[in-house]
């Protein structure tokens, strides 16, 4: 759904979206637009991919060069986590200690901007690199800018300060944020959201018993975002009944391949197995409705959807 409350964007993502259709190629600072204009467009049938972490599995998570290189991938969207140092700023980091990702221990929170630098970032096996150091979300954005959407996770409750580094960058447009809840707690959200120009998506669930309490309010009418988080931990039928009635009534789905208990075992790791198990799993996916996967294994992903026409 394109919101014409902000007719300049809509302007934009029109360009891109017929520079797309005439096959005309995109220059690497246009690709953050036509990734928005893909996602909002009702009736793209392309598929976006979003990068969890970035490409962990070569860099330290949500390092810059994960970031670049998930960019030279083609991805469309980088993950990334924010958590804020003592003195207030936003830094790139999953948890809420620098434990596991540096060489250093303790809070976040009970390290000043200039003492998280001196920490040294460690690859997922654990070695610790010599020159890497934590970004600044400012940092990560700088390079993000019209080059790949951004998905801020952990981030809703530092709303106000993501968005005021976004717009020191210039790069409001390329943030998408998620919640989870109530419906009305979502809808107040994506009010928010829609008053920075930021895209919105509620994360909702489909449980084991078939019941989907997230979901229900949403089909009762009202607006609806761009596109849900839809996570399930058993492929069972009320999933593609939940997901057709979300894309009937305007949005889109977002799907994580990430970890097999958020998409009923449907995941990267299955489809890396083989041909087969990637048709069968990520061909699965599609098969709910998917229009974007948030993946660990991102090229992998992307030359499987190139073979179906359905990624540049």
């Amino acid at each position: 759904m394109i919101d014409m409350k902000y007719p300049e964007l809509f302007i934009l993502s029109s360009v891109v979206l017929l520079a797309v259709s005439c096959h005309a190629p995109v220059k690497e600072n246009e690709r953050a637009a036509r990734a928005l204009a893909i996602l909002q467009d009702p009736a793209s049938k392309k598929v976006l991919v979003a990068s969890h972490r970035g490409d962990w599995r070569n860099y330290p998570e949500n390092s810059i060069p994960a970031i670049e290189s998930v960019i030279k991938m083609g991805v469309d969207i980088m993950e990334l986590d924010v958590a804020m140092t003592s003195d207030s700023v936003l830094v790139l980091c999953h948890d809420g200690t620098v434990n596991r990702t540096t060489n250093g221990r303790g809070p976040v929170s009970s390290f000043t901007l200039d003492s998280i630098k001196t920490l040294k970032l460690k690859r997922a096996h654990g070695v610790t690199t010599d020159s890497l150091r934590m970004p600044t979300l400012e940092e990560a954005l700088t390079v993000c800018k019209d080059r790949i959407l951004v998905n801020v996770d952990h981030g809703w409750s530092y709303f106000p300060q993501v968005l005021e580094v976004a717009r020191k960058v210039g790069c409001v447009e390329q943030i998408i944020f998620k919640s989870g809840g109530t419906r009305q707690a979502c809808s107040e959200a994506m009010e928010q959201c829609k008053e920075a120009g930021i895209v919105y998506m509620p994360i909702v669930t489909v449980v084991r018993d078939g019941t989907a309490p997230t979901i229900d309010p949403w089909l009762d009418g009202g607006e609806m975002p761009v596109m849900f988080e839809v996570c399930f931990t058993q492929d069972i039928p009320a999933v593609e009944s939940y997901t057709k009635a979300l894309q009937d009534a305007g949005s889109k789905i977002w799907i994580n391949s990430i970890w097999g208990s958020l998409c009923g075992y449907n995941d990267d790791d299955r489809a890396f197995q083989s041909p087969e198990e990637a048709e069968a799993a990520y061909g699965r996916l599609l098969d709910l409705g998917a229009k974007v996967f948030q993946s660990d294994r991102p090229d992998y992903l992307i030359n499987y959807l190139k073979k179906k026409g359905l990624h540049d």
